[in-house]
């Protein structure tokens, strides 16, 4: 028991230390970590919207939807690829490249082929990471009405795994409910964050809102790369231009036109 208390204490004067550390944080440097999450998030982008139009236009095609079983997207010498997948996941029956416009693919390839190597592994990386998310102890849930979108990242020797909701419901932007995993280039997970609490669906489309605000825990106090990814994938669905996200270290607000961060306050 004595060993338990300790633990805790123990962690609860590391968390403490690490909030410190973060409201201590000047503004510049707050600033060069809202730019990499901008950036991280506008690569989640890339990768979720290419698997949006893909899959859309491989269902619109008779004979790619009669042999679709799943889809991969993954990043190849600068241009996002989201390849259909047929026959057990082992052959690619269609693919599509995208580089500057994510509303339409730069090239559609409608043939089969053997997968690549590369391909090959992403695939059997990111099935080890999903069938280990399961585990309860990561508490990963599929609220009623929402879907689950998995995007694997590799990274160095590593991948990262994020997961975010999703839904086709009309006037809904599904924050929250999203996480990501670090995992060795086995798969096998090492490390994780849930990075909201909860679910947290925007409703909108009344009032002529241009915006939309949410706060984040002492654990998160930063916007988040799946924030911007999920703003820039459902705003333009719902005519809104800006995010802002508070916490306790300051305000961030998110502009879509411009695709930048910026500080509206900061403690």
């Amino acid at each position: 028991m004595k060993k338990s208390l300790l633990a805790l204490l123990l962690l609860a004067l590391f968390s403490s230390a690490l909030l410190a550390q973060r409201i201590k944080m000047s503004e510049s440097e707050l600033m060069n970590k809202l730019d990499s999450v901008l950036q991280e998030g506008n690569l989640l982008y890339k990768y979720e919207k290419s698997a949006w139009i893909s899959n859309d236009l491989a269902f619109e095609n008779p004979i790619v939807r009669a042999e679709f079983k799943d889809y991969l997207t993954y990043e190849e010498q600068g241009e996002i690829r989201t390849i259909i997948l047929g026959e057990n996941h082992q052959v690619c029956i269609a693919e599509y490249v995208f580089e500057y416009n994510f509303d339409n693919p730069k090239s559609i390839k409608i043939e089969k082929r053997e997968l690549s190597d590369k391909e090959r592994t992403l695939i059997d990386v990111r099935k080890k990471i999903i069938d280990n998310t399961k585990d309860k102890k990561y508490k990963v849930t599929v609220p009623k009405g929402y879907d689950l979108n998995f995007i694997l990242l590799p990274f160095a020797d590593k991948f990262k795994l994020y997961i975010t909701t999703g839904t086709t419901q009309r006037n809904v932007i599904p924050f929250g409910n999203d996480y990501i995993f670090i995992a060795d280039k086995n798969g096998k997970i090492e490390s994780w964050h849930k990075f909201h609490s909860r679910l947290i669906p925007a409703y909108v489309g009344v009032n002529n809102a241009v915006g939309l605000f949410h706060t984040h825990l002492r654990r998160t106090p930063l916007m988040t790369a799946t924030d911007i990814c999920i703003f820039m994938l459902y705003a333009p669905l719902c005519n809104l231009e800006t995010l802002v996200i508070m916490s306790d270290l300051g305000t961030m607000s998110y502009s879509l036109k411009e695709n930048k961060i910026t500080i509206q306050y900061f403690r």
